[in-house]
């Protein structure tokens, strides 16, 4: 279990098609220096306008995805499934050099981010590692959609998802990360949509890059992807994935436990201010080595 921040070892890099804009990015995995945290690098656009810190000060929108910008009006789009697979393989700092307006979407999961990570390397930094103890509970609720976390050891998440579909239906799965949990479980669940929403959805600027090759794809009672799901409840676990994603724009690892109802982008993100607007509900906390206390090491085993 590791107590130190660390980066990617080497270079490495990707291309693929923007899930949302359909525009071809390609995109580059860098190290960072410690404390410098995840950062996007637009390269695309004028000298010194295109740095971002992907974090939650700097959401600007979540529709449909977890954009980021900053004051220069730069914005990237659907950073969630990097951010969790960032947050699953246990790297604190990066940087994220991309020619374009979105991440790619890839096979519309994580996995293939957690491959590049693992064919990049991890490099340990020697600096201490940090992560946020959650020492009372925090909820949001909108309508019929609410997320909470309360003090917890270990990081887990429990989410419920319900749609007007006989393909998704009630779906609910509760994980706890550890033991390799978010790679082999979560990692690997894709996004998805609905065939009716298409047409309307690229009206309004969203799905222009959609696709059997980064979706699910739901034609009323049926998934017309040729090979099916992944998993019998991909749906859910593609939530879990975009949480992980989400909960990662705290800037460190969180232990809590999570239970979410019907939660998106938006809950997510409100979530995470309104335990940092409440100085009492949460603390920093040295992750420590080897032989330090069992509680603390155990639960950020949850991020690598």
């Amino acid at each position: 279990m590791r107590s130190s921040q660390a980066t990617v070892e080497h270079a490495v890099q990707c291309r693929g098609v923007g899930l949302h804009s359909g525009v071809d990015v390609a995109l580059r995995l860098l190290p960072a220096a410690p404390e410098s945290g995840i950062r996007v690098r637009r390269t695309d656009v004028a000298a010194g306008t295109g740095e971002i810190p992907v974090d939650l000060a700097h959401v600007v929108n979540a529709r449909l995805s977890t954009v980021i910008g900053n004051r220069h009006g730069v914005t990237v789009a659907t950073v969630e499934h990097l951010m969790a697979a960032l947050a699953g393989m246990g790297v604190d700092n990066a940087v994220v050099a991309l020619d374009g307006p979105e991440i790619p979407a890839m096979d519309g999961s994580a996995a293939p981010f957690v491959e590049l990570i693992e064919r990049a390397g991890i490099c340990d930094q020697g600096a201490p590692r940090r992560a946020i103890r959650v020492r009372k509970p925090v909820s949001v609720e909108n309508g019929d959609s609410s997320i909470s976390m309360m003090p917890a050891d270990a990081l887990s998440i429990e989410f419920q998802i319900e749609f007007d579909s006989p393909v998704i239906a009630r779906q609910a799965k509760r994980m706890e990360f550890a033991n390799g949990a978010f790679v082999e479980d979560i990692a690997p669940a894709r996004t998805f949509g609905f065939v009716d929403d298409v047409d309307r959805l690229r009206r309004a600027g969203f799905a222009r890059g959609a696709s059997l090759d980064n979706a699910i794809a739901i034609d009323r009672e049926r998934v017309i992807n040729r090979n099916g799901l992944r998993f019998d409840d991909e749906f859910v676990r593609h939530k879990i994935l975009d949480c992980v994603g989400d909960l990662y724009l705290a800037g460190a690892p969180i232990l809590a436990r999570v239970v979410a109802l019907r939660s998106g982008h938006a809950a997510n993100h409100d979530l995470l201010r309104a335990m940092f607007a409440d100085a009492d509900s949460w603390a920093w906390c040295d992750i420590p080595g080897e032989g330090g206390a069992d509680d603390i090491s155990e639960a950020t085993a949850a991020f690598g």
